[in-house]
Parts: structure tokens; sequence; C-alpha cells
């Protein structure tokens, strides 16, 4: 039987603000995938620490606060620091306002896809679905 896959939700920085993540980490657990939710104002230390601890398939970011371009290299820095490199041993992700100018610098820090607000659920569902296959060699 293959393992679920498994996703970390987590809020990196100052923002205080979560429903949208919340709904994203629900609409992933009723898809069958196994959800760890740090909850709000992590560190990226922190969630890097999870990440590996809890032997995660994949990394949501979910950013409302505009400081994505600050957040997100220093997570993938300390994800890379424990040995997962963004999109080979883990999938990294990231949600919320985030500028269309911004998408392109964020895939090439290793973010594998950026989902604003108003993306139907299953498309992050069958995207993550489709790319940890591939991450699994399947």
């Amino acid at each position: 039987m293959e393992r679920k896959i498994r996703v970390l939700v987590a809020k990196p920085g100052l923002d205080g603000h979560d429903r949208g993540a919340k709904v994203v980490a629900r609409a992933l657990r009723d898809a069958g995938f196994e959800v760890i939710y740090t909850g709000i104002r992590r560190t990226p230390e922190e969630i890097a620490e999870t990440a590996l601890q809890e032997d995660v398939d994949v990394v949501g970011l979910s950013i409302l606060s505009g400081a994505h371009l600050e957040l997100i290299p220093h997570v993938i820095e300390e994800l890379k620091k424990r040995g997962l490199e963004p999109n080979k041993d883990v999938l990294v992700l990231t949600g919320g306002i985030i500028p269309k100018e911004d998408v392109e610098k964020l895939k090439q820090l290793g973010i594998a896809s950026v989902f604003g607000p108003g993306t139907p659920l299953n498309e992050i569902i069958d995207f993550i679905k489709n790319n940890v296959a591939k991450l699994r060699g399947g």
C-alpha cells in the first residue's frame, strides 16, 4: 500500500490571516492527504525543521503579507540546509497575494507553482497528486 501524500501547510512571517490556509488544508485532508498545519507566524527555520521531521512530500506556504520575496528564499535556504532540495526531495508551493510580476522570480527560486485567491481547490489537489507522483518516480 502506497503511503498517503504528506503536506505541510505553513504561514511564514508575521501574517496573522489564515482562513485561506485552513480552507486549503481542509480540502487536502478531504482529498485523502495527510496534512500538518503549522499555525500562524512561523519562522523559515521552524517550517523547514517541521518539513524534515514530518517527512513531508509537499511544503505549501501561505503568504498574504507581501513579504514573499523575503520569506520564500529564506524557507528554501533552510530546506536545503536540511537536505531537502525543492522539487527533487519536496514539492514547494505558495499561495496567497502574489503579484503576477513576482511569479517567475519565485519559480526560479524553486517554487513549483503559485496559487492565487480563487484558485479552484481541485486544481491544487490535482497539481499536488501529479507532481508528487513525479517526485516519487511515478
